[in-house]
């Protein structure tokens, strides 16, 4: 068993909120250690009072004891905080078709501009305006697209 086994394995184990999104691609496996028969994984959750972790520590339990692996240990960690960055681009792109738009850079983040306009992620275009910053979770905010007429979600820039 290899780190790269877990990382795919890891795949497979889902954000309970958008069920589409690895915990992988959403950044939140930040370690994978493997010694011997062991596995220690770290994991930085998105907030400090995130709902999920619980939930999310027991399916990363229970799929790695699925793969036959005796001893898993999963440590959350605020070593180094979260940011939206650290979502892969192959997330990014699962958010968008699933119909999130995905955060800006949080390094382009400088000022509440930024959150004004977002990119539709059903016809790309940017005259879309903040609704509201508060969406159904903590992560995300709504937006409407002034051209396609649609409400749509976006991951905040963290």
């Amino acid at each position: 068993m290899t780190t790269g086994q877990i990382y795919e394995w890891l795949e497979d184990v889902k954000d309970p909120e958008i069920p589409v999104l690895s915990l992988v691609d959403l950044g939140v496996i930040t370690e994978v250690v493997v010694q011997g028969n062991d596995v220690r994984i770290e994991m930085t959750p998105t907030f400090v009072g995130c709902p999920a972790l619980d939930y999310m520590k027991e399916e990363v339990i229970t799929l790695l004891k699925s793969k036959g692996i005796k001893n898993v240990e999963v440590e959350v960690t605020f070593k180094k905080a979260w940011t939206s960055d650290l979502i892969t681009e192959k997330g990014k792109a699962v958010l968008k078709k699933y119909g999130l738009a995905p955060p800006p850079s949080a390094k382009v983040f400088a000022d509440l501009e930024i959150l004004e306009h977002a990119i539709c992620p059903r016809c790309n275009n940017t005259n879309t305006e903040l609704k509201t910053p508060f969406g159904p979770t903590l992560c995300r905010s709504i937006y409407y697209c002034n051209d396609c007429r649609e409400a749509f979600e976006q991951f905040k820039p963290v």
